[in-house]
């Protein structure tokens, strides 16, 4: 505990999933925090569980004047701002090429690009004023490999995540802010059931179904869970990791590793038996 300790930190998409758990998380590690969401009701009841250190703020993060409004209001309240978690997501249009719509893909886009770099563009001028900060940006195995989304769109936009951040961890690091991403494997949030059409209700309570269905998809045998993300987040965001620039940190039980041992040894075994039925 206390690994954030006089810290204040800004974190959307804090109403559900990663987001929540991270906002649990940073202020249970010291830190003072903004969180950021457009359900007002359970921001609100986030914000009174995790008492005076936390305040919350209804945004849309693809609107620059929200988004400002909501950087300044962190340095407003607690008198400075020292990490950004650029969390905000959700799903995109699945399906093939040939039947994207290009008004969803722009939303997509604006939920998941824009907001990173309205995030981004309005945190720097006040961490520069500091010489230090520490920018976060939520990205995607999915935007490092083709195949580990349901939606193109969605691989598409976690790549310009990660290589803006590499672009932006390039300039804003001469000021002594460090900028980085994330990038999860299989987590085990409602975001799924929402890409596949559920309401938001409905996708919230699908998790557990998540850990059971990608629990043998990676070597560790389990679902990754928000916490493993929100950890990662604690560590980019303190001072531990004051050596780490332009990194994209994958956190994925090995999901991209290549083919799990066990798949392989028994790829081996049906191989030989073959070899064997054919002499």
């Amino acid at each position: 505990m206390g690994r954030l300790t006089g810290k204040v930190a800004v974190i959307t998409g804090a109403t559900s999933g990663i987001g929540l758990r991270t906002a649990e998380i940073f202020v249970a590690e010291g830190a003072k925090i903004v969180i950021a969401g457009r359900r007002v009701a359970d921001g609100e009841a986030l914000a009174k569980k995790l008492g005076a250190n936390c305040v919350f703020r209804q945004t849309d993060v693809t609107l620059e004047e929200q988004m400002r409004a909501l950087i300044a209001l962190a340095v407003e309240k607690f008198g400075r701002l020292d990490c950004l978690f650029n969390n905000a997501g959700g799903p995109a249009q699945t399906g093939g090429i040939e039947g994207l719509e290009v008004a969803r893909f722009d939303a997509a886009m604006a939920t998941l690009v824009r907001s990173v770099l309205l995030g981004m563009k309005h945190a720097a001028p006040y961490m520069k004023k500091q010489g230090s900060g520490s920018i976060i940006n939520n990205g995607s195995i999915a935007g490092r490999l083709a195949g580990f989304s349901s939606s193109v769109v969605y691989g598409a936009a976690k790549a310009a995540v990660i290589h803006l951040t590499k672009c932006v961890a390039m300039e804003l690091g001469e000021s002594g802010i460090r900028v980085n991403s994330i990038s999860p494997g299989a987590i085990a949030t409602g975001i799924f059931g929402k890409a596949l059409g559920l309401s938001v209700e409905a996708a919230e309570k699908t998790p557990d179904v998540m850990r059971e269905v990608y629990k043998t998809a990676q070597p560790i045998p389990r679902a990754g869970l928000p916490e493993d993300i929100a950890q990662a987040a604690v560590f980019l965001a303190s001072d531990e990791s004051g050596f780490i620039n332009g990194h994209d940190l994958v956190v994925d039980g090995a999901i991209t590793g290549g083919r799990n041992w066990t798949q392989q040894q028994q790829g081996y075994v049906a191989l030989r038996k073959a070899f064997d039925q054919g002499r």
